[in-house]
């Protein structure tokens, strides 16, 4: 049994070794809350329902519902944190930076700014755990933080992953009775995948299940040549799932390495695409569901289950899957109850070695449900979830394994003519039965949130933020937030007023988020002519750090924001293609400035024109591959 007791890194007691504390005035209030009227984790509770019994904004009254503050964070680039509210505070997390909030009006009680030890693997954040006055968060350098609430200041710092080997920490944690519960990402990278528990007091680590088995744990036998299993993947990517009676910890886990090649890694591929249950205090294995064996199309599981109890009586988790489908398992007898579509699915067989010219499949490796899972509304026994359509082509080809870097087996690409958009879809929580559909804009991959006054909230890549009639699935209000929608859409209550803030700005890589910077807003019901408060950190870490830098430490730091996570941290290529090959600044310029889709658009809203000359002059500079050669064009497909 993986539960080995070693930590394999340190950890130190620090407050300003590795982050810096910009504290403001006025601490924290109260860290007092429930689960009735706070958000405690990043899904509400620690079963994952992301249900709320508040009220006041309903079907009647969503109409006077009105943004009253917002809070820009900085660090422009993937913003897909879902935000915590402890009493009258908020927590949301950027790729290196925490804030705390006044949930009422968004200002900015202090900010902490994480410094990376490492050269960071993929800068992303998707929140944090709160536990007694504490939060803590991984980093994109393997590190996981653990913050005072109250003060904003670092306690202590575990290095708990190997960045050199795309090892780094973007889920959301879960903390539970002295535990603080987070696995590795990275599967993209070939990592051996690992959960782990840690003492919340003092970081050390308790446990460790890996879940890509080796040697004799249970499991090594389904990778079927054992040294593909040393860089299998099995990252976990998203947050985790608690149930406090059975103890049992639900971990959700990524796809196999290389992705797109499982001839290399023959068998099933334990554990990952499944969900593993854990004892929550020994990190035993006490059972699994794997969806998907030997997955070649990277349509894994990322985002947390749901547990409930279904009107027939069964104990029922419920996860949703990159495949399109939203799966309900019977806890009890661990059988499929049943397996709804929730988006298009073409070709759904999973191709064992996709042709190398490519094979157009539904939905994508972007598609289907990604980090953001299914909500459950118990008193409409309705489970919500939000989806991507979008279909793509997937090629195979060479795949080897480079510390550091992309290990895919070639890879995928748009198909011609193929634009992203989603649904959110209502599915009867006992049979599965589709009740109703909603179409969006863009893709969802922002939370769905139900609640007691017949609204269901989220938003789409195109930053419209919705309300849906939870009966129906009716829009009933609609707002241009200001960027693309990736992360959390909460709701709760201060001082008897229901509060719903929604996380806006996500620069996403393959189209899904390609508008804004990182920024909170908050809605009530107001009057209209109500003022909207604006506020803004001090420090933003991105710019901070590149005003310290020349002009080749600038290019490094806005392609390794920017550009490494679609065409790898040498420029070699991943999803998008080998940049080695263009030596020309200016045709790079010219790309950039005027991008072909997905690629985002980054110029001039984040990037600026000394930017784009200096990611230009980089690119150029990259060592060249000993053959081949490209022209602007390429860039572009």
């Amino acid at each position: 049994m993986a539960n080995d007791q070693r930590a394999p890194f340190s950890v130190s007691r620090t407050t300003f070794a590795v982050a810096v504390s910009l504290t403001i005035a006025t601490p924290v209030a109260s860290l007092a809350g429930t689960y009735d009227d706070g958000w405690l984790t990043y899904n509400k509770g620690l079963k994952g329902e992301r249900y709320s019994e508040l009220n006041q904004i309903s079907l009647d009254t969503v109409v006077d519902l009105k943004p009253i503050c917002t809070a820009e964070l900085g660090d422009a680039g993937g913003f897909q944190s879902g935000p915590v509210v402890v009493g009258n505070s908020m927590f949301v997390t950027t790729a290196n930076t925490t804030v705390g909030l006044d949930a009422k009006n968004c200002r900015i009680k202090w900010q902490n700014v994480y410094k990376n030890q490492q050269p960071p693997v993929f800068a992303v954040n998707r929140g944090v755990a709160y536990f007694e006055e504490t939060l803590y968060r991984g980093t994109p350098d393997g590190r996981l933080l653990a913050i005072n609430a109250e003060s904003g200041k670092t306690t202590w710092t575990a290095a708990v992953g190997d960045p050199l080997h795309g090892e780094f920490l973007s889920s959301a944690p879960i903390a539970w009775k002295g535990l603080v519960f987070i696995g590795i990402a990275g599967s993209d990278w070939g990592v051996r995948g690992r959960v782990m528990a840690f003492n919340a007091k003092t970081g050390k680590e308790v446990w460790r299940f890996y879940t890509v088995p080796m040697g004799t744990e249970p499991g090594a036998e389904t990778w079927t040549d054992p040294n593909t299993a040393t860089h299998g993947g099995g990252g976990m990517w998203a947050s985790y799932t608690l149930d406090p009676e059975s103890e049992e910890l639900f971990v959700p886990v990524g796809n196999p390495a290389p992705d797109f090649r499982p001839d290399i890694r023959p068998g099933a591929n334990l554990y990952t695409n499944s969900v593993v249950v854990l004892n929550a205090k020994t990190g035993k294995l006490k059972w699994y569901h794997q969806f998907t064996k030997n997955d070649g199309l990277d349509q894994d599981l990322g985002a947390a289950p749901v547990l409930y109890k279904a009107a027939n009586g069964k104990r029922m988790l419920v996860a949703g899957s990159k495949d399109g489908f939203l799966y309900g398992i019977d806890r009890d007898t661990q059988t499929v109850e049943f397996k709804t579509a929730v988006t298009t699915i073409s070709n759904p067989t999973n191709a064992k070695m996709p042709p190398a010219d490519g094979v157009r499949l539904c939905p994508g490796y972007v598609g289907g449900i990604e980090w953001n899972g299914a909500a459950y509304n118990p008193k409409q026994q309705t489970l919500y979830v939000g989806s991507v359509d979008w279909c793509m082509v997937f090629k195979s080809g060479d795949a080897q394994y480079r510390p550091g870097g992309f290990y895919y087996g070639t890879g995928v690409s748009f198909a011609p003519k193929d634009s992203g958009k989603g649904w959110v879809s209502a599915v009867d929580a006992t049979t599965g039965a589709l009740r109703w559909k909603h179409e969006t804009e863009a893709p969802v991959v922002a939370a769905v949130t139900p609640t007691a006054g017949g609204m269901v909230f989220t938003g789409d890549g195109n930053g419209n933020f919705l309300a849906l009639d939870s009966s129906t699935g009716k829009e009933v209000y609609k707002y241009d937030i200001g960027g693309s929608m990736g992360g959390g859409v909460i709701t709760y209550q201060v001082d008897g007023v229901q509060y719903v803030a929604a996380t806006a700005g996500n620069i996403s890589r393959s189209g899904l988020g390609a508008r804004g910077v990182p920024t909170v807003t908050v809605f009530s019901l107001r009057a209209r002519s109500a003022t909207i408060t604006h506020t803004k950190v001090k420090v933003d870490p991105l710019r901070d750090s590149l005003a310290k830098l020349d002009e080749h430490g600038r290019g490094d730091k806005l392609f390794g924001q920017f550009c490494a996570t679609c065409h790898g941290a040498d420029g070699s290529g991943g999803i998008g293609p080998d940049l080695r090959r263009i030596g020309n600044p200016i045709a790079v310029t010219a790309f950039v400035k005027s991008p072909i889709p997905p690629m985002p658009k980054l110029f001039p809203a984040v990037l600026t024109e000394g930017d784009v000359r200096d990611v230009a002059n980089y690119v150029a500079q990259l060592e060249k591959p000993k053959s081949g050669g490209e022209d602007a064009a390429t860039l572009g497909k």
